[in-house]
């Protein structure tokens, strides 16, 4: 080349052509790669510095993918602890349920003791009570005039001998109609003269206040029933009570007599008593021995036939029977088959009360009875029941029920009966004899000198005295109307008789110790329910009281499987209380099977959701990392690895949050054990809550790492793009200025090649 010789112009011109396409070489190089620097050759500085922010972009790059998996594995431990903690939200409702449900308990523990006189408003109850006095309307006796009152000595029943209520009838002829009947006169037979006039057919019955008399024909039978006797004519059988059956032979031979029907009438009466032994009756007369006049007046037929009738002294008097009969015996004037009624009442005097005690009649005193019957007092000891006693006109069981004999019976009797049933009075039984005697600090009852009967209350209950038959009313215990049917009056009480005294109850299940003192409710003493309530409920126990002072004091519900005063439980009674009050002993509760039952599937239940606890901490892992088993998550956040972040996992299944499986018979079993098991679950799920708060707050570091390292690769690749990139708008304007002026070189050269043109024209 050499060799070649160019003109300066169009050396200049090649030089300035061969420019020019460099520089467009170079400018369609920038615009094809984009970027003005594209080896290290364009710019060394630039090139390695952007090569750098694009190395450092790559590494952050790879990064941000495992801070980006980092975010989800903890996305789904927030996951699994929201699972959780719905599962404990359902384990609290299955532990509430057990609370509502019925104690698993029919019986709980407790211990029980009685303050008498106790009430919820005052639980000191009284130390004793004294008799209160109680008086009734003034009595009066049946002398003349009824105004004179009556004292112990005044006969309940009639007076002996005339006060006895008479009946006489109209002379009554035998069957031949012209001879006066007699006493002797047969009821049936063939002498018309010695014969009774219409004598009673087989199975005819007479009624004398309630008892039954009965006729039969023939001879009586050789062999008596149980407890009847037959007397020694032979002609009546008694069951000794009243009831009778009269054996009036045949007309051939004759048996029964009028004299016969008489004494049937006076033993209905209780005018005649009958005494058997071995089948044999023995009749007498009802009275006491003693001087003439002592004993009763039976009923009679006179000389002249007419028959007198006569009460006794313990019971008015009432026939029944038909009118015929009656009329036969003069006793009627009534005929025909059917009943007439023929009566003779008792008669006072002043001996005896104003109004005579009805037989049947009782009085009613705090559940004893007092029993008046129309009888004579038992005279023999041996004829008293067994367990009973006579005293006086009284026969006692020791129990203050008794029976007052009407027909000997006074004032005396009836207060003595009254004073055995409230206890002022004790009756000391043995063989049929009753030995009464005053309660120490009572005062008998008595009647005073208007005529009232001043009745002793008693200490044991306030006097309430019912009554049937004309009990009240004869005894003036009927009110100032006379229609009252109750007579009550309160005994006088004293002040608390456990006042001053302490109560006390160790430590029951970890409760607060009980130190109670009982007094008026002030100064830090207790007088009411309420008040016992308020100090005991500290101490996990209740207390309760019946209407007859029974103090029970008993667990409450959280703790009805414990037994009071147990080794493990706790809360032994004690205090001075117990020198004066027997508390019972502590029983073991009671189990309720069905509210056990029901429990025991509640169990169930609650260690079903402990299993599902444990599979889904289990299931709570991505790309094999579990923050909820105790895996560890290292994020790196920067290429030198000088910035990390770990995040400890925890180990939630159910041991981890502190739950572990009921048992059967051991949890549930009372509200103690489910609130222990609620407090094992409020425990776990603030736990969850509190491991909740700090995921949330390490995924809140990462997510922001994660858009730090995202706008970081942004600002290194812009960064690397600003130092490298070309500006393709210039770019473009130099391409086609270099193009003109590339254009413009080639015409300039053709030009200075123009000269040498022209020669080679010559040349040809």
């Amino acid at each position: 080349m050499s060799n070649i010789v160019l003109s300066a112009s169009v050396r200049q011109n090649l030089l300035s052509l061969q420019s020019t396409a460099d520089l467009l070489a170079t400018t369609q190089e920038r615009l094809s790669t984009g970027k003005k620097v594209n080896t290290a050759l364009d710019n060394p500085t630039n090139f390695f510095t952007a090569q750098g922010l694009d190395n450092r972009a790559s590494d952050i790059s790879n990064l941000l993918d495992g801070i980006n998996n980092g975010v989800q594995v903890l996305q789904a431990a927030n996951t699994g602890i929201t699972s959780l903690q719905k599962l404990i939200d359902s384990a609290k409702s299955i532990a509430n349920q057990a609370l509502q449900t019925t104690v698993g308990y029919s019986t709980k523990s407790n211990v029980s003791t009685t303050i008498p006189g106790a009430t919820p408003a005052d639980l000191r109850g009284t130390t004793s009570y004294a008799s209160a006095t109680a008086k009734s309307n003034v009595l009066y006796t049946g002398a003349a005039g009824g105004v004179t009152p009556v004292t112990g000595t005044a006969a309940l029943g009639a007076s002996l001998g005339s006060s006895a209520g008479t009946f006489t009838g109209t002379a009554a002829l035998a069957a031949d109609g012209t001879t006066a009947l007699s006493g002797t006169a047969t009821l049936v037979g063939t002498t018309a003269s010695t014969t009774f006039g219409t004598p009673p057919a087989d199975g005819d019955t007479i009624t004398v206040n309630g008892k039954t008399i009965t006729f039969r024909t023939g001879v009586a039978p050789s062999a008596q029933p149980t407890g009847w006797g037959l007397d020694a004519s032979g002609h009546i059988a008694t069951d000794g009570n009243g009831n009778s059956i009269i054996y009036q032979g045949t007309a051939a031979a004759p048996l029964a007599t009028v004299n016969d029907v008489l004494t049937a009438i006076d033993l209905a009466s209780g005018v005649k008593t009958a005494t058997i032994s071995a089948g044999a009756a023995t009749f007498a007369v009802s009275g006491s021995a003693g001087p003439v006049g002592t004993l009763q007046v039976a009923s009679s037929i006179s000389g002249g036939g007419a028959v007198t009738l006569k009460s006794s002294t313990g019971a008015d008097l009432s026939v029944t029977g038909k009118a015929d009969f009656l009329k036969a015996l003069g006793l009627t004037s009534a005929t025909g088959a059917g009943n007439a009624n023929v009566t003779a009442n008792r008669s006072t005097t002043a001996g005896s009360l104003g109004t005579l005690v009805q037989d049947g009649s009782t009085l009613n005193i705090g559940g004893k009875t007092i029993t008046f019957k129309n009888a004579q007092t038992p005279q023999s000891t041996a004829s008293v029941a067994t367990g009973y006693g006579v005293s006086g006109n009284v026969v006692t069981d020791g129990n203050g029920n008794s029976t007052v004999y009407i027909q000997s019976a006074t004032l005396t009797d009836l207060l003595n009966a009254v004073d055995l049933a409230t206890g002022v009075k004790t009756a000391s039984i043995f063989n049929g004899a009753a030995t009464i005697s005053t309660t120490a600090g009572q005062i008998p009852s008595s009647v005073n000198s208007s005529g009232q009967l001043a009745l002793s209350t008693g200490i044991n209950a306030d006097l309430s005295i019912t009554g049937t038959g004309n009990a009240l009313s004869a005894f003036g215990l009927s009110g100032n109307t006379g229609t009252a049917t109750a007579f009550t009056a309160a005994r006088t009480s004293g002040v608390g008789g456990i006042s001053g005294k302490t109560l006390t109850f160790t430590s029951f299940n970890g409760g607060t110790p009980v130190n109670v003192t009982f007094g008026d409710g002030t100064n830090g003493t207790v007088k009411t329910l309420d008040q016992l309530n308020a100090q005991l409920q500290a101490n996990h126990l209740t207390a309760t009281i019946d209407a007859n002072g029974v103090l029970t004091v008993t667990t409450v519900n959280e703790y009805a499987s414990s037994t009071l005063g147990s080794t493990i439980a706790g809360g032994a009674v004690g205090g001075t209380i117990t020198g004066v009050l027997a508390f019972t002993t502590a029983q073991p509760p009671v189990q309720d099977p069905v509210a056990q039952t029901a429990r025991s599937n509640l169990v169930n239940q609650f260690n079903n959701i402990l299993a599902q606890i444990d599979t889904t901490s289990q299931d709570s892992s991505f790309n094999g990392v579990n923050l909820l088993n105790g895996d560890t998550l290292k994020l790196v956040f920067n290429e030198t690895g000088s910035s990390t972040l770990s995040i400890n996992g925890v180990v939630f299944n159910a041991a981890g949050l502190g739950l572990s499986n009921l048992v059967n018979g051991v949890d549930f079993i009372d509200n103690g054990a489910t609130n222990r098991v609620l407090a094992s679950l409020n425990a776990a799920s603030s736990t969850l809550r509190s491991q909740g708060s700090t995921l949330g707050s390490n995924l809140s570091i990462v997510q922001v790492r994660q858009d730090f390292s995202k706008n970081l690769i942004n600002v290194l690749q812009t960064g690397s793009a600003n130092l490298t990139l070309a500006d393709t708008n210039e770019e473009a304007a130099n391409s086609q200025a270099l193009s003109t002026r590339q254009s413009i070189a080639v015409s300039a050269l053709s030009l200075a090649n123009q000269s040498q043109q022209s020669v080679l024209q010559l040349l040809r």
